[in-house]
């Protein structure tokens, strides 16, 4: 038995080559209930960079048992969070824990794009961003606008 290729050309090589980023309205339509207050495309892509330039320098919390903990330590920094994470009970109770220490917290619409903008294949549910000397002016623009964003109903 011999396989058939697949046409380069074909249809479904089309439909792969188009969707293989998802836009930002397409990632919209996965988010949960409790996703606010939530991060607009342009506050999104700055946190990502953001993200980016802490990992290099090794100061960020990933994955929910290692945020939970240094919250609860008394860390400081900022808090993204997948807004496409199910069920919603792996991570609800981290709001909470924020608005008691006041952290400033914010959703981003893809939990794969998070993981990704933190070097690891795997994707993550949440994020803190401690701030460090080397990006602080990225750190800074980013807190000023998540600190912006409206609180949450």
């Amino acid at each position: 038995m011999t396989k058939i290729k697949a046409d380069p050309d074909g249809p479904e090589a089309q439909a792969e080559a188009c969707c293989g980023e998802r836009t930002y309205h397409e990632l919209l339509v996965n988010l949960n209930p409790i996703a606010q207050p939530l991060a607009s495309r342009r506050l999104t892509r700055k946190l990502y960079k953001c993200i980016k330039k802490a990992v290099k320098q090794k100061q960020i919390r990933r994955g929910v048992k290692e945020v939970q903990k240094f919250i609860n330590k008394g860390e400081k920094g900022i808090m993204v969070l997948a807004g496409d994470t199910l069920p919603i009970e792996v991570y609800c109770h981290l709001p909470v824990m924020c608005e008691d220490r006041n952290l400033p917290y914010v959703y981003i619409p893809s939990k794969t794009d998070l993981g990704a903008a933190a070097g690891s294949k795997r994707p993550t549910c949440v994020i803190m961003v401690k701030p460090h000397e080397e990006y602080q002016e990225a750190y800074d623009e980013c807190l000023e606008e998540v600190q912006a964003l409206p609180p949450p109903m």
